[in-house]
């Protein structure tokens, strides 16, 4: 089915443009408010429909040229044909749809989103996928180009677990990125390695994982789908001497059916055991399996609106629940009597540990497990009443028995920070009996995307 003529008239749920017809909404991707539209409808669903656009009549001003050649096929920036100020007035949107329709809360003025200093180049952290079936164009698989190759180093195809985009230039982490992936490839390709199978689960390269800092420093994560000491060592060897530049090479070995490695164990090959990360005055140590936000310029702006809003004088007892690395639980210690973070992940527990060694923070404690377990009264009892708790729970939000536990503790004030607004508005609204929200600040940490994270202060009634 055609729908003709087409006006685009919002942005929806997972960032896609929406229209109306017939009293149903038309979802469609790679389409702005503004743009006049022929849709060809991929699937009908009782109360609404999806389609793609399939020709343009009208250009929305709002349109903006994507940087990336590879854009509407890769999945990672699907906002680059938007303009960047309307990309964040649809986040703020987004923000206040959420909290006002599903947590049906009492707001104050919601302040405007803070815009992301890079849109580009702006992540510290990518993972690539080989291949050994890559994605191939439109020409190609109509036979009006011929194949060459068929191995590929890059990312997944949304919706497509088994096909990769051979990736040219990504334009979301610095150099030596691009540099460094093109050169295992060439490496890879001229040396006869075998790139993975994604539905057979057989060949030799799987991942490569490149991690950076503010600073300079630069990790890389070769991870095996087997065990090939000869050509291990031969690649790591390469890599070490050719980026003469590298402070920090591991391997891992993962014979699983998923890419997960938190897992799986990750061999130190040459340099330093982790890459370091500077946060104003403060140090951070980030290993081969280190949970670390990926946008570190941003990441230090929201810390530091959290220590601002914390309103700390010195003699408060403070809990980080789902702490990750400590990276919030040390940024607050200077201005705490005592900092106590809770986290489930174990190696991300005992980076928090060597982080708070590093800056001499010896009044931060951390534990380990579910915090639904752990914050219990023996717990409380311990490590004492919180004037402020800190939030920043994965996108499910938190368990109904954290949310219990605080409406026990009651501390003064709650700072909750989110990357998925709607299940803040479900948990905002389970504790809004004894509780009201002073300030929310919408951040953009992932610019050309739908993400948006979202930080919420609440004060004791």
């Amino acid at each position: 089915m055609l729908i003709e003529k087409l006006k685009v008239s919002d942005i929806g749920a997972e960032g896609k443009a929406l229209g109306r017809w017939e009293n149903r909404v038309v979802f469609l991707p790679l389409a702005c408010p503004g743009d006049v539209v022929d849709v060809r409808v991929t699937r009908q669903h009782r109360n609404y429909l999806e389609g793609i656009p399939v020709h343009f009549h009208r250009y929305s001003k709002d349109r903006t040229e994507p940087v990336c050649s590879h854009f509407g096929k890769c999945g990672g920036c699907k906002w680059q044909h938007l303009s960047y100020p309307m990309q964040l007035k649809y986040k703020q949107k987004q923000v206040v749809d959420q909290l006002e329709r599903i947590g049906k809360l009492p707001l104050p003025r919601i302040r405007k989103i803070m815009a992301s200093p890079e849109t580009t180049y702006y992540r510290n952290k990518l993972e690539f996928t080989f291949s050994n079936n890559r994605w191939l164009t439109p020409e190609e698989m109509e036979g009006k180009k011929e194949v060459k190759e068929k191995n590929a180093l890059g990312f997944h195809i949304p919706g497509k677990f088994d096909k990769v985009l051979d990736i040219e230039k990504c334009y979301l982490q610095p150099e030596p990125s691009n540099t460094i992936r093109l050169a295992v490839k060439q490496f890879a390709l001229e040396k006869g390695y075998s790139f993975f199978d994604l539905k057979s689960q057989e060949g030799l390269l799987r991942n490569l994982i490149i991690r950076t800092s503010g600073i300079g420093e630069i990790m890389i994560i070769v991870v095996f789908a087997a065990d090939d000491p000869g050509k291990r060592e031969e690649l790591l060897h390469y890599l070490w001497s050719e980026f003469p530049a590298l402070t920090s090479l591991y391997y891992i070995i993962n014979r699983k059916k998923n890419d997960s490695i938190l897992d799986q164990e990750a061999i130190h090959y040459k340099g330093r055991e982790y890459i370091v990360e500077q946060m104003g005055d403060l140090k951070f140590k980030i290993g081969a399996k280190s949970f670390y936000q990926t946008n570190s310029r941003q990441a230090q702006a929201m810390y530091e609106l959290i220590a601002e809003w914390s309103g700390l004088k010195g003699n408060e007892v403070v809990y980080d629940l789902y702490t990750g690395t400590g990276t919030i639980a040390i940024f607050l210690a200077g201005k705490a009597r005592r900092v106590v973070g809770i986290e489930s992940v174990p190696e991300a527990i005992e980076d928090a540990w060597e982080n708070a060694r590093l800056n001499g923070m010896e009044h931060v404690h951390f534990a380990t497990g579910d915090n639904k377990d752990v914050l219990n009264p023996a717990f409380i009892d311990r490590h004492g009443q919180p004037h402020l708790v800190v939030l920043d729970p994965p996108r499910i939000g938190i368990h109904q028995r954290v949310t219990n536990t605080l409406l026990t503790l009651l501390p003064e004030r709650i700072i909750y920070v989110s990357c998925n607004p709607a299940t803040q508005a479900r948990d905002l609204n389970l504790m809004s009996h004894r509780y009201r929200i002073t300030r929310v600040q919408p951040i953009d940490m992932f610019p050309h995307t739908h993400h948006v994270e979202n930080v919420v202060m609440m004060e004791r009634v």
